[in-house]
């Protein structure tokens, strides 16, 4: 039996009397044997517990009594009226096809042992509250449930935990109004709408023979639906609407919701420049990369008469692979970041809308790890509006082949997300939804689902004939209506338009889009536009000063381990977070965490607020960083960075949950909206990034060439190999490699705090520019606390990221060196703890490469120019010869040896990253180190 009833609204409260007396009675027999009653009683009691007489403050029907032979009927019609809330979707009218099977075998009186004269009989008060005039007994009460619940709209609630959510959805349906009440001239504009969204397909399909758009023919409605959205927060004063969806139907949402002009998305198709076709007026925004992207695949931003910024996210063809990165873009818009502390959230002044398809919603994982967002602190946006535009295929997959569940949706319900299946050929229904699901969100802040049911008018693509592989379905899609022709003839019949009207309004659209080609055409001999990659980008980072003065530095130190007086640390953790007092006093090093969280304090004073975020990133895998303090008494939490003086932005710290590439793919969204902000997302372990390859893949490598899409993200990868095994030990720093080209982004592998403490500081200080690429820090391990690797107060005063750092105390007779190493990372230390002071080691010098991409070439070519009788240049990597990033570096070492040797020095060729024992690890990094420093 469904929970749909609320428990203020249980059948006891218009029982009263010897009515209720004997509820009673058979209450007590099913405490003590509940197998004696009927299931019904059973059921009855599990639902809504023992009966209570009613006070009058509780009291809220007028008491009806009910013959106590009567009882168990009138409990079979309280089971009916429930089985319609709950089941009667599985009736409902919602597949304009109508090829689906109907179950109404639930919602049959019979089924419960009841006849109509039956029902006839049951007061109307227990089964429907507050109804409507002219409903005078169960009877009627039962139909008008059965009217509401298995329409053209169809509900699934009964899976929201929360009462108070249930009740309202139920108040909302049973005072009908998710019933289509739209004046004439709110129908006049939706027939307009709809003859545009399917006049702008025909267009294209006929001018533009064979080439591929991803028609949205079959869900046309998804327009109307968006529309309403527009409108509806367009009078609620939101600021942002950001969209996520795939390429299906993308072209007409551009078209008619972004308002992109008729001629540009004409000129995309006749291979035309469309810069001369954007709006003077400032209110279409679109990015565009030098290498570019198919049109499908394209967003804009639109700003309304009345404010609202609309925003369409760029998306490749991984489908819902967009959901978390619009998520992420959401939280940015609705985020204050420019006072210290927690940044400060107004859920109502952006959200999303994401929409996705009925193959894809159940079949990718990003799915239900994006609607996993929807109540997790750090990541929750007041709720999004979801929208299944469900054309019931899958390129040529049917539903039984590509889902176990019964509808697309069903993922959706294990977050309590409330699912409205609307028929995408009621346009009215559609409009009513949407005004529904708006004012779910705006009221319980949650996520919602419209599964708006269509179908696919043409197969996959334009070019494709789905007759070959899904014959039943598309011989009765093209024996029906379009919606537009249904709606027409609604209009029609209910005198809102002539017949002559509507075919005249078809026309007309048709004449203004054939104008608009006709511009694009007098346009056609113009020049394609060049797009070049930006000087910013081709340049690279200036060399920029990150040092900060020491009394800054001192103060902040001191204010970051002064906790109030209440507050109790948990005492190991507390003496350890004291020792970052010795380096100000002359005494040890600053560790990793120690310089991270001092170029952050330095950060936030310079006003770029910051956000990190992974697995255990408060305190840090390694149980290094403690960015948020626990006090041992209460659980209290403390962090010292919201303390500081002179900060002016926000700083946040959140564990995410156990997600790769949604974590990932929400914080770059994050960051492509509020470009200000030094963002981080910090791997658990290095290879954790493979299951977000991807956000790297497609968004974070590549968005800037195909979109023009900036950010300044900073990815943390912890990397190195101490004998742990094939897992934990790589970040497949060569997958980066390969991907870096025309200065993408920044990888680095470093072996220094100072140098951390100074690589971020110049990527905030490029936030914003035009130069700004992502950072790819591969972070260590066992280094994190390692005195070579450890910094003096006055590394951080000075200077700024050295992109390479030459070992100290070797190759200081130019003369006698014969062996070049290079080496980054944990093997750079590796074989610095071998050399120590370098005695004994004249004859070869080491030079740490700290940023691998773009390659120091020229800084290297110098160095190498210092050492004229080098007979040999060497790579030194723990990685296999495969893997790491010698592959990479190979060809620059060749082009700076001007005919010296060019040798390699580590594991031979693998197919698993690393040894997965101990004790063998031991032995072949030693064997590493020996050649590599046995003398020439």
């Amino acid at each position: 039996m469904s929970s749909n009833y609320s428990d203020a609204k249980s059948p006891w409260s218009s029982i009263t009397g010897p009515n209720l007396g004997y509820i009673m009675e058979m209450y007590d027999l099913y405490q003590e044997s509940p197998e004696l009653l009927d299931p019904e009683y059973v059921e009855l009691f599990k639902q809504y517990g023992p009966p209570v007489e009613a006070t009058t403050g509780q009291q809220t029907a007028v008491a009806e009594t009910v013959e106590p032979n009567n009882f168990q009927k009138v409990l079979a019609a309280v089971q009916l009226a429930e089985a319609i809330r709950a089941h009667g979707h599985l009736a409902s009218d919602i597949y304009p096809l109508k090829d689906q099977p109907k179950d109404t075998s639930r919602l049959e009186p019979s089924t419960y042992g009841l006849t109509e004269q039956d029902l006839k009989e049951v007061p109307v008060s227990l089964l429907l509250t507050n109804a409507p005039n002219g409903i005078a007994n169960g009877l009627e009460a039962v139909n008008y449930l059965k009217s509401l619940y298995t329409d053209k709209v169809a509900f699934e609630f009964s899976h929201v935990i929360q009462p108070q959510e249930r009740s309202w959805l139920q108040e909302k349906i049973e005072a009908g109004e998710v019933k289509p009440k739209l004046d004439a001239d709110k129908k006049k504009q939706v027939l307009d709408l709809l003859t545009r969204v399917e006049g702008f397909e025909k267009f294209v399909h006929r001018t533009f023979v064979g080439q591929k758009r991803f028609s949205i023919e079959g869900v046309d409605s998804l327009v109307v639906l968006m529309d309403e959205l527009v409108r509806l927060s367009e009078s609620a004063g939101t600021q942002d609407i950001m969209i996520g969806m795939a390429h299906r139907g993308r072209l007409n949402v551009l078209t008619h919701i972004l308002n992109k002009p008729y001629e540009m998305m004409f000129a995309g198709f006749a291979h035309v420049g469309d810069d001369a076709f954007l709006p003077e007026d400032g209110s279409l925004q679109i990015t565009k990369g030098w290498f570019g992207d198919v049109k499908y695949h394209m967003g804009a931003a639109f700003k309304s008469e009345k404010g609202t910024s609309i925003k369409l996210a760029y998306n490749p063809s991984h489908l819902e692979i967009v959901s978390p990165i619009v998520a992420g873009q959401t939280r940015a818009a609705q985020e204050l970041t420019d006072k210290p502390g927690v940044a400060a959230m107004d859920p109502n002044k952006s959200y999303s809308i994401l929409v996705h398809g009925d193959a894809a919603f159940p079949g990718q994982g990003i799915v239900t790890e994006t609607l996993n967002f929807s109540r997790v602190k750090g990541y929750q946006t007041g709720g999004s509006i979801h929208i299944i535009a469900n054309n019931l295929i899958g390129f040529t997959t049917e539903q039984f082949d590509s889902r176990s569940t019964h509808y697309s949706s069903d993922p959706a319900k294990g977050y309590e997300v409330p699912v409205i299946h609307v028929n995408a050929d009621e346009p009215e229904a559609v409009v009513a939804v949407a005004r529904l699901a708006f004012e779910y969100r705006e009221k319980f802040g949650k996520d919602i689902l419209i599964d708006l049911i269509g179908y696919r008018r043409y197969g996959h693509n334009e070019m494709d004939e789905p007759l070959v592989t899904n014959p039943t379905m598309y011989h009765g899609i093209h024996q029906h209506d379009t919606v537009r022709e249904l709606y027409g003839k609604q209009l029609s019949a209910e005198n809102v338009l002539a017949e002559d009207d509507v075919k005249q309004l078809d026309a007309d659209i048709q004449k203004e889009m054939q104008e608009a080609y006709d511009r694009v055409k007098e346009n056609k001999s113009a020049d394609f536009p060049k797009v070049e990659i930006p000087d910013g980008v081709l340049n690279g980072y200036p060399e920029v000063p990150t040092g900060i003065d020491k009394d800054v530095l001192t103060k902040m130190n001191e204010e970051l381990l002064s906790w109030p007086s209440d507050f109790s640390a948990f005492g190991k953790l507390a003496r350890i977070l004291k020792r970052r007092e010795d380096p100000f006093n002359g005494k040890g090093k600053i560790d990793w965490a120690h310089a991270e969280t001092l170029a952050f304090g330095t950060i936030l004073q310079e006003g770029n607020p910051i956000r990190l975020t992974g697995q255990d990133a408060q305190r840090g895998t390694f149980a290094h960083r403690h960015l948020v303090l626990h006090d041992e008494k209460n659980g209290n939490e403390l962090v010292p960075l919201h303390h500081i003086s002179d900060a002016k932005a926000s700083f946040v710290v959140y564990n995410s949950p156990l997600s790769e590439a949604s974590v990932l793919g929400f914080e770059y969204g994050y960051n492509v909206e509020n470009d200000k902000a030094l963002v981080i997302w910090e791997a658990q372990y290095g290879d954790f990034a493979n299951m977000a390859q991807m956000m790297f893949d497609q968004f974070i490598s590549a968005g800037r060439a195909k979109w023009g899409q900036k950010s300044g993200l900073v990815m943390l990868l912890p990397h190195g190999y101490e004998g742990q095994g094939p897992e934990h030990s790589s970040a497949r720093l060569e997958r980066h490699l390969q991907m870096a080209a025309e200065n993408n982004w920044t990888v680095a592998n470093l072996s220094s705090a100072a140098n951390y403490f100074h690589i971020l500081r110049r990527q905030a200080k490029m936030l914003g520019e035009e130069s700004i690429r992502p950072l790819i820090i591969v972070s260590p391990k066992s280094l994190l606390r390692h005195p070579l690797v450890g910094a003096d107060v006055a590394d951080l005063t000075e200077g700024n990221f050295q992109t390479i750092i030459e070992q100290p105390n070797m190759g200081k007779d130019a003369k006698k060196v014969k062996r070049i190493l290079f080496a980054s990372g944990k093997m750079a230390i590796d074989l610095a703890e071998r050399v120590k002071d370098g005695k004994g080691y004249e004859w070869a010098h080491i030079v740490r490469v700290e940023q691998l991409y773009p390659f120091p070439s020229e800084k290297i070519k110098a160095i190498v120019d210092r050492y004229p009788n080098a007979k040999e240049l060497a790579w030194v990597q723990e990685e296999p010869q495969n893997m790491g990033s010698w592959t990479f570096a190979d060809p620059y070492l060749r082009e700076a040896a001007d005919g010296k040797e060019v040798k390699y020095y580590g594991r031979i060729q693998r197919q698993s990253p690393a040894e997965g024992d101990g004790e063998a690890h031991k032995v072949e990094q030693a064997r590493i180190i020996d050649e590599a420093l046995a003398k020439l």
